[in-house]
């Protein structure tokens, strides 16, 4: 049996979040939910996850898990506020670990520990979760960052930022962490998947020609037309050119107010004793 899909996808960020459900027993997942987050005023609402969860009871599911596919540094995650709401469980790469070790002195983040005990759940290459009568299946894809994970469910891969639509190409790799020679290797993995297997992607920006967002593919769209990585492609002529391109991309909008919250599995920092929330600003001497 296959798993129903939906997508919601978020224009501010233009992050695609999912909605993976077992179609025989109503258990089900939310993938990369999105905590709406408005930087000039510093204003958190709550539509975007909400839509999401009222979904999951508008067709009577389960949540039993909202899955992360890495710590985004482009939008704020909603896993923490999901899992309050619900009681769904906060899944995420074990390497995750890496990604609180490199980013908690940058914010002086003193209350997580960086043992990804934040999240409920840490996963390694092949490991496995019960969906119903699904399995949530693991591939680790890092190069965008150490803790990238792709899940497999039935017929379908969920690849975060590793891949995106044939059109687009490929993740960055220059963050903390990143490597162009490991993402290679990692969308590589991913397109040894059958040729059928559907693609959800994390995000999609419009590139010219293309009108309409989208954010599912296939494994044989990817291998045949992926601007970046289509078959033919070596590991050097890639690196070469998302080296290139990667010098010279600004850094996410949202990057650090997305980091301090997501490496805290979409939690927010500590309130003050007068009960405020502070988020952190760390300024580069010139």
């Amino acid at each position: 049996m296959q798993p129903r899909v939906q997508a919601f996808f978020d224009r501010a960020t233009s992050t695609a979040s999912y909605l993976v459900s077992d179609p025989a027993t109503g258990q089900a997942a939310i993938i990369d939910p999105v905590l709406d987050f408005e930087p000039k005023a510093a204003k958190l609402s709550t539509g975007s996850a909400d839509a999401l969860m009222q979904a999951v009871a508008d067709q009577g599911l389960t949540l039993a898990y909202v899955l992360e596919t890495h710590a985004h540094a482009d939008h704020l995650s909603a896993a923490d506020y999901i899992r309050r709401k619900t009681g769904a469980k906060v899944v995420i790469g074990a390497h995750i670990r890496e990604v609180q070790k490199t980013f908690i002195p940058v914010f002086e983040a003193d209350d997580v520990a960086a043992d990804g005990a934040v999240f409920d759940i840490l996963l390694n290459e092949g490991d496995t979760l019960p969906l119903g009568d699904l399995t949530v299946r693991v591939l680790h894809t890092p190069g965008h960052t150490p803790a990238c994970v792709t899940y497999l469910v039935g017929d379908a891969a969920f690849v975060g930022d590793t891949l995106f639509m044939p059109d687009y190409g490929t993740a960055r790799a220059d963050f903390p962490g990143g490597d162009a020679a490991t993402l290679y290797r990692s969308i590589r993995k991913i397109l040894t998947l059958p040729p059928e297997t559907r693609v959800f992607v994390g995000h999609d920006y419009l590139p010219a020609g293309r009108e309409e967002f989208r954010w599912e593919t296939t494994v044989a769209e990817e291998r045949a037309r992926n601007v970046h990585v289509h078959e033919g492609v070596s590991e050097a002529e890639f690196v070469a050119m998302r080296e290139a391109r990667d010098a010279t991309l600004a850094a996410p909008t949202l990057i650090l107010p997305s980091l301090q919250v997501n490496i805290r599995a979409g939690a927010l920092p500590p309130a003050t004793p007068d009960g405020s929330v502070f988020l952190r600003l760390p300024v580069k001497a010139a």
